[in-house]
């Protein structure tokens, strides 16, 4: 079995701490079997590959998210990048595509398709497992997985069985309902849809190739700027007459608020943070190093980092979207592949960053057209490398580079640094090169 993770999101509904780049599944908040932190994604790939070592995971997601997505679950993922948002079906079958043209995959191999953030315990990877077996049997073209919902929720699409059984065949899919109406669903044994499906590869490279002409992975890619935008739901499982349904009646959470993330979180206090023996149902998560204090509080979220501060009924904070877009900040924390970075300060013609290199990691061999930098070393040790010129790297040390100058730092310990940006900053000003020969 193939299982593609849809990872994307704006990072709006866990501001501040999700942004553009760091989603809500790339925030550490739970923790694993031996007391560490972990994020969403690095817990379901865990509990994937606890319940199935065998199983195959191609990460599809964009462009902002790839370097977090490898320093999270490290260089080997395969990951499936999206030149640009276009919904989810284009995201799958460029995934699929990927699957079959680049891995090598055969066109019989049953994918599974599941979403990167549910919160769930390893019976719902389970639950997918039995997805292949009835993928392979060949009894219907698509085969999802439901939930058997706890409440009558106008939150969730309902998938409408023809019975109660552990697996039935699907009558019809319902839009997201009001209360009234999805209590008369659960009369009829309604599933919420939570976006898992299974099918042979094959099958779905045959329906994309009825929507778009493409050879391969390579000229799909060159053409996907053109596809629909749309939905998996309304491009492929709405026109399929032979669809069935497994039904999973374990834990499943939807942590898309701090409401719901705060149900599910390893502690109720994350980073520097006092709450007094009067405080009840509140939670704090403190990215920054300044000590929060809360007293008397009931119910309440305080989330801070160096993006913003929120301090939020927990109820209220999931109606917050339409605020955070009235932002117009930039991403002031980032994960990367080889480590972290933190804007400290923000000037018209400078910036201020604290950057920690992992050790054995490296950046890019890059350079700027438009901006002078220079780098304190703060702690660790490790080796720069300015126009082929290498140069070792200790506490204290200062380096200048010039615009225009390829340069990159090679950590030989965990490295951290101050980097003063001068000049015109921009995110688009970086040119790229190759560094193996100082490798």
């Amino acid at each position: 079995m193939n299982i593609i993770l849809l990872s994307g999101g704006s990072g709006k509904r866990l501001w501040p701490l999700s942004n553009d780049i760091r989603s809500k599944q790339f925030i550490k908040l739970f923790k694993d079997d031996n007391g560490n932190y972990e994020s969403m994604v690095q817990r379901v790939y865990r509990q994937i590959t606890t319940v199935n070592p065998m199983v195959k995971v191609t990460v599809a997601t964009s462009k902002n998210q790839v370097s977090v997505i490898k320093s999270q679950l490290g260089e080997k993922i395969n990951i499936c990048v999206e030149p640009s948002r276009r919904d989810t079906f284009p995201a799958i079958l460029l995934a699929a595509a990927y699957i079959h043209y680049e891995l090598g995959i055969g066109v019989e191999e049953c994918i599974a398709v599941c979403p990167v953030d549910p919160y769930v315990d390893n019976d719902y990877y389970k639950c997918v497992g039995e997805l292949e077996n009835l993928v392979e049997a060949g009894t219907a073209n698509l085969t999802l997985m439901g939930i058997k919902p706890t409440y009558p929720s106008d939150k969730y699409g309902y998938i409408i069985p023809d019975c109660a059984e552990k697996t039935s065949l699907v009558q019809s899919f319902k839009e997201k309902p009001d209360v009234k109406t999805a209590e008369k669903y659960l009369e009829r044994h309604a599933l919420w849809n939570a976006g898992v499906f299974a099918f042979k590869l094959g099958y779905l490279l045959d329906k994309a190739h009825d929507i778009v002409d493409f050879t391969d992975y390579r000229d799909l890619y060159a053409k996907y700027d053109d596809l629909p935008k749309i939905s998996f739901d309304y491009a492929v499982v709405e026109k399929e007459p032979g669809i069935q349904v497994v039904r999973y009646e374990g834990e499943w959470k939807d942590v898309g608020t701090w409401n719901m993330m705060s149900e599910v979180m390893a502690d109720a206090a994350k980073g520097k943070a006092i709450m007094d023996n009067t405080c009840i149902n509140t939670n704090i998560v403190n990215e920054l190093n300044l000590p929060i204090i809360c007293m008397g509080l009931k119910n309440m979220v305080i989330a801070a980092s160096v993006d913003g501060i929120l301090i939020s009924d927990k109820e209220a904070s999931g109606r917050m979207k339409p605020y955070v877009e009235k932002l117009d900040n930039e991403a002031m924390f980032a994960e990367k592949s080889w480590g972290t970075y933190r804007v400290i300060d923000v000037k018209d013609d400078s910036m201020t960053i604290k950057v920690i290199l992992n050790n054995g990691q490296h950046m890019s061999y890059h350079s700027h057209e438009n901006r002078n930098e220079v780098w304190i070393v703060v702690s660790g040790k490790g080796k720069a490398v300015v126009d082929g010129m290498e140069q070792i790297l200790r506490t204290g040390d200062v380096l200048t580079i010039a615009k225009g100058c390829k340069h990159t730092v090679i950590a030989e310990s965990k490295l951290e640094l101050v980097e003063v940006q001068m000049g015109k900053i921009s995110v688009d000003d970086k040119e790229k090169f190759t560094l193996d020969t100082y490798l």
